[in-house]
Formats: C-alpha cells, sequence, structure tokens
C-alpha cells in the first residue's frame, strides 16, 4: 500500500524532541515495512522558534502547517522562557497555531491500560476498560474573549475575562461530537452552566436542536460542570463522548487524564473544519508537557506522542489499520511489563526512551508478520 501524505513536525522544546524522535523511527518503519510514503518536514515551534527566529510561531512556519495534510507536535514552554512577555513565549505561539489555522474542536482521549490500572487513584473495578472521548471546543470562549486584561490603579485594580460564544462556534464541535458518538456508543454528554451563564443557556439550546434536528439517534444527556467533575471520579465509565466548551474543557479533561493514572500516556488531536474536498487541518499533540526536570537524560515517555501520531493516522491520513495496529503494539509493550520511569512499578522493565522505542518496534514487526 502505497500512501503519499505531508506531515510537519513541531518537536517543541526540552523532552519534545526526544519523543518526537521516537515517532519519527515508526513513520519510517511504515515506509521500509508497510510501503507507506510519508513526507516529512521539520521546523522550529516553541521556545525553540523564538531562539531562531525571534518569535514562537513564524509566519513561514504557519504557512507550512497550513499546507500539510496534519501537523505533529512534541511539547512546548519551560523555565527557559518564562521571563519573555507573554506575546511571546512558547504557549503564546500554540494559542495562535490553534486560531489561525482554526483548529476549534480538541478531542482528548481518556482510556486506561489494563497494564497500568495501578497507577490509578481510584479503584481498579472502577476504571477497568476505560474510555473517554472528550470534545473541548478549542478557539473561543473564554480565553479568546473581548474585553480583557486589568485596569486601575493599585490596590482598586479590577481584572476583566470574557466568556463569549457564538451559535455558529457551538454547532460546528457539538456537530463533531455527535459525529464521533455515532460511531461510538451512540451517547454524548454536553456539559455546561446553563444555570447561571448566558453562553451556557445558548450551549444547551444550540445543542439539544442540532440533537432533534440530525441525530436523533445519538442519545443526548446535558451536564452541569460540576457535576461532570464529580461524576469523572465517582463512575467515569457512565461516560462515552463529552462534549463542551474551551475552559470547561481545559479542565475536565485533565481530570479525566488523572483518573486513569497516565497523563504521560495519553495523546491528543486538535481539529478543523473541512474543506471542499472533505480535508480538515489538523494539529496532535501528547497531553504532557516538556518535562525540564528530565530533558536528555534519555527517560521520557514516548508513548503518548506515539499514540497521537495514531490518531493522525485514523483521523488525517486515512490509515485507520495502520493506526490501529500502532495502539495494539503499544498495548503489547505494556502487556510485557515494559515501562519508561514515569510509569514503572515493581516487577516492572524499565526502559530508556530510546529502548521504549527499540520495543515498540518489534513488537510492529511481529504483529505486522502474524
Amino acid at each position: 500500500m502505497a500512501v503519499n501524505r505531508k506531515i510537519l513536525i513541531l518537536p517543541g522544546d526540552y523532552i519534545g524532541p526526544e519523543v518526537v524522535d521516537q515517532v519519527r523511527r515508526v513513520i519510517d518503519w511504515l515506509s521500509d515495512v508497510r510501503s507507506v510514503t510519508l513526507e516529512v518536514e521539520d521546523d522550529y515551534f516553541g521556545g525553540a522558534a523564538v531562539e531562531a527566529y525571534g518569535e514562537p510561531l513564524a509566519d513561514k512556519t504557519l504557512d507550512k502547517a497550513k499546507t500539510a495534510d496534519a501537523v505533529l507536535m512534541g511539547a512546548v514552554g519551560g523555565p527557559k522562557f518564562d521571563h519573555l512577555p507573554r506575546d511571546i513565549r512558547p504557549e503564546a505561539g500554540l494559542l495562535k497555531l490553534r486560531k489561525k489555522l482554526d483548529l476549534f474542536a480538541n478531542l482528548r482521549p481518556a482510556m486506561t491500560f489494563d497494564a497500568l490500572l495501578g497507577a490509578s487513584s481510584l479503584k481498579s473495578e472502577v476504571i477497568k476498560g476505560l474510555d473517554i472521548l472528550i470534545v473541548r471546543e478549542l478557539t473561543s470562549g473564554i480565553y479568546f474573549g473581548e474585553p480583557r486584561g486589568i485596569e486601575g490603579k493599585e490596590n482598586e485594580r479590577i481584572a476583566i475575562d470574557t466568556q463569549r460564544y457564538r451559535e455558529n462556534e457551538i454547532y460546528r464541535v457539538a456537530e463533531v461530537a455527535f459525529e464521533l458518538a455515532r460511531e461510538r456508543e451512540g451517547i454524548l454528554h454536553s456539559v455546561d452552566k446553563e444555570n447561571v451563564m448566558a453562553t451556557g443557556i445558548l450551549w444547551r439550546d444550540v445543542v439539544t436542536n442540532l440533537q432533534r434536528d440530525r441525530y436523533s439517534d445519538v442519545e443526548l444527556r446535558h451536564l452541569y460542570v460540576d457535576n461532570c467533575a464529580m461524576q469523572l471520579v465517582r463512575e467515569p465509565k457512565q461516560f462515552d463522548v463529552i462534549v463542551t466548551d474551551n475552559m470547561f474543557g481545559d479542565i475536565l479533561s485533565d481530570c479525566a487524564s488523572m483518573v486513569t493514572g497516565s497523563l504521560g500516556m495519553l495523546p491528543s488531536a486538535s481539529l478543523g473544519a473541512p474543506d471542499s474536498n472533505g480535508r480538515r487541518l489538523a494539529l496532535y499533540e501528547p497531553v504532557h508537557g516538556s518535562a525540564p526536570d528530565i530533558a536528555g537524560l534519555n527517560i521520557a515517555n514516548p508513548l503518548a506522542a506515539i499514540l497521537s501520531f495514531s490518531m493522525m493516522l485514523k483521523h488525517s491520513l486515512d490509515m485507520v489499520e495502520d493506526g490501529l495496529l500502532v495502539e495494539r503494539a503499544v498495548c503489547a509493550v505494556l502487556d510485557d511489563g515494559m515501562r519508561t520511569a514515569d510509569i514503572t512499578e515493581p516487577g516492572a522493565t524499565e526502559l530508556s526512551t530510546d529502548a521504549m522505542g527499540d520495543a515498540l518496534l518489534e513488537k510492529l514487526m511481529r504483529m505486522s508478520e502474524a
């Protein structure tokens, strides 16, 4: 099978390049063994781009992202860049990339691996088999609303953040969530704060109408965000797909991630609107941060970045079979007791970043030959 696709890789900062290097090895394996042609281009991003270009996202990098079939990012930020003005910190580059590519739907899976059930603070019977997908609106809401800022004189200052949503912004992210729920268990939880927020009233109205008009086959359940947070730690397996706004999604997805006990294992995808040919701009990245304290030690966990690449294969590159193969290989490595330092446990075999990549490639080879 020959597939010609163009990928832009933005390694980022600290452990970002280390985990992305293991993804490159999977890409090379696909090319050598599965006869897949993936054109890969690299560029600086985040703090690395500040050092190279004077800004976290250069215009030429943005242009490359717009023409790629998908973008893979490592991680950005860290103490080395905390002294910079807020508008040129690495995180500002990430917000700008999401906004300029209009990546409005953030997909954050929270799933458990049987081999890692003991890592969660919850009882294994509560989380075994957990597979939640949180769909977070990513380009609007309180993180982008105007007016915003701090004004007034000392001791009398006022801080303003504006929670703002347009109807079409709610509609399009809910549409993505309904489509995903239809492909999964057919249940969608929509999370808002309708009892006290005007945006919550609009959110609930738009989602309800969309379900009535186009997705009557999907069961829709509404929840307030505080109740949802409680239910995530009380009975997480009641959820399948959750859709919510930008700020609530930021909080709930981190909560769901830690329910699994393995933040360093979880991938994410951010999707844009389809064009006339059905092509979506998309960014894939591990949930974990840049981990400056372990950078350069060859002990970072590359599996979240590799799983982010498996999401890319399925959602952007029309290579579902290969994406599932990568996921199965990750599960097999963990089932064999292989761990990086962040997820190690008594009796496990602790591996370096490179050694984990070796183990994964060995599993991929065996599975492809079976």
